[in-house]
């Protein structure tokens, strides 16, 4: 299964231990492919420094360099798709262009704004949990 994970889901995923680490661990053990794209890794260069995460990465042990270069290389790169403007935030549409690249399977996410869409393309936008219990079920 293909996967492209929003920042929100990979910031999770990194520093606390939820859905979005379980699918972390997916792509470590080779159970999916997780997907991104250059503007996706640094969208998560900008938001790690974030004073509310200081706690979370300090309790990693790895500096934000190490987080984003350990997921720079567990995930594939893609060259974003070219995608009309879709959301009223760019960075949404990053992601969607970013799955519809890799013909992702599913795209993982928090935000309210993606999740509202439900699919883009035919690829289901769903969270976290949904995407475990899918990988499940497969």
């Amino acid at each position: 299964m293909r996967l492209v994970l929003d920042t929100n889901t990979v910031v999770s995923g990194l520093l606390w231990d939820k859905a979005p680490s379980q699918l972390i661990d997916a792509g470590l053990q080779g159970h999916i492919e997780l997907f991104t794209s250059q503007a996706l890794l640094l969208e998560l260069e900008d938001v790690l420094p974030r004073r509310k995460l200081a706690r979370r990465v300090a309790a990693s042990g790895l500096s934000i360099a190490q987080l984003v270069a350990r997921y720079a290389l567990l995930a594939q790169s893609v060259l974003p798709a070219v995608i009309a403007r879709t959301s009223a935030d760019p960075d949404d549409d990053q992601v969607l262009a970013c799955a519809l690249a890799a013909e992702a399977d599913l795209i993982v996410s928090g935000d309210h704004g993606l999740l509202n869409l439900k699919t883009y393309q035919r690829i289901p936008i769903v969270g976290a949990a949904e995407a475990l219990m899918r990988l499940t079920q497969r």
